[in-house]
């Protein structure tokens, strides 16, 4: 694909830095009048580190500690339980949307470079994207097929209910949103899945499950939403079963040159704006998420950038967004949907400049 692959051979390079229509002139009326038109004419085009003692383990982590609080974008939400039920309105209020217009798998869609695309094909890239994970992962070995799953930030359950299917093992979903967990289970029930598959109410940051009880860990485009990356991928690690792989899909702002200290000014201002319409706390790179899995003491680290591969699916959800129906069903929903619609333009702007990366990290624990 051209984009980079971190792997054990380069990990060493890699520098960390991080964080703990009429319709659419009404739309985006709705925000700054004096925008709208522009962004009408424009959104289209505009080392493995192996620990051989607990004191290496210690100064692993203390590093990655470091690395976690050395920058981070403020964003004006400061107490973590502000945070998580900003998350929880937010998804409460705009799953029934999304599914209704998208389907029930809530994230990017996988896309060859430079394909041309029509707003049809985009729910078979969401299910390509789930393939091209499990391919990275090499969970495509019948050696590896999982038997026990956990989906940490599962939406309405689509990659839950797929993954169960696809390797007949059983599946926990977790998330913040009441609505999308009542929602994820029905669907599972309707699907002759209810023996198999689980949801619930749970902070993944806290997650309610013993140690070492899944082989596959599973986080589809969650991580952004994390206030602690430290916390979070430790109870990634803490969860996964000896031997068990876990497969972390991301937003990420770009990795830093060895040459910088921080993102530019310019640049944490943009991220501020889309944290503060998505309930996002700090931004981290996918350097210091790899960081952190080597803290954790986790083997065959790989990430890879798939930006490329998902830059069709923004303008397609805007796309759909000023369709009547999606402009109708966004006004209906709530201002916390209506503000992260009018995001959407600065997550392309974010794309474009390659300040926002779409990254791909897997791992295994050790057995």
């Amino acid at each position: 694909m051209g984009s980079p692959c971190y792997s054990a051979c380069t990990i060493q390079s890699l520098n960390p830095t991080c964080p703990s229509s009429s319709s659419s002139s009404v739309i985006f009326a709705l925000h700054k009048p004096q925008i709208h038109s522009n962004f009408i004419q424009n959104y289209t085009r505009r080392r493995i580190i192996t620990c051989s003692s607990n004191s290496r383990r210690r100064t692993a982590s203390v590093t990655a500690m470091n690395v976690v609080s050395s920058s981070s974008v403020e964003v004006g939400i400061q107490n973590q339980q502000e945070l998580k039920k900003g998350i929880a309105d937010l998804y409460d209020e705009s799953s029934g949307i999304w599914e209704d217009i998208w389907g029930d798998h809530m994230h990017h869609g996988y896309y060859e470079p430079q394909s041309s695309v029509e707003l049809s094909d985009h729910r078979a890239a969401q299910i390509r994207m789930i393939e091209k994970a499990l391919s990275f992962a090499a969970i495509s070995d019948p050696a590896k097929k999982p038997t026990s799953i956990v989906d940490v930030g599962c939406g309405i359950g689509g990659s839950s209910r797929y993954l169960a299917k696809k390797y007949g093992a059983t599946a926990k979903g977790i998330t913040l949103s009441p609505v999308q967990a009542e929602r994820a289970q029905a669907l599972a029930d309707a699907q002759g899945l209810g023996d198999k598959v689980s949801f619930q109410v749970a902070d993944a940051l806290n997650q309610p499950f013993p140690d070492g009880q899944f082989d596959l860990v599973w986080s589809m485009e969650s991580g952004e939403h994390m206030p602690n990356k430290e916390k979070f991928v430790g109870e990634l690690a803490r969860v996964a079963a000896p031997g068990g792989t876990i497969i972390l899909v991301t937003w990420c702002h770009r990795d830093l040159s060895p040459s910088e200290e921080s993102l530019t000014p310019e640049e944490k201002e943009l991220l501020n704006k889309i944290c503060k319409a998505f309930y996002l706390p700090a931004w981290c790179s996918t350097a210091d998420y790899v960081k952190l899995l080597q803290s954790n003491s986790l083997q065959d680290i790989k990430a890879q950038d798939w930006s490329e591969n998902v830059a069709p699916f923004w303008p397609a959800v805007i796309k759909s967004a000023l369709t009547w129906k999606g402009f109708t069903s966004v006004l209906r929903s709530g201002w916390k949907t209506i503000k992260a619609a009018l995001a959407m333009p600065l997550m392309i702007e974010g794309y474009k400049k390659g300040l926002i990366k779409f990254a791909i990290i897997t791992c295994r624990k050790p057995e």
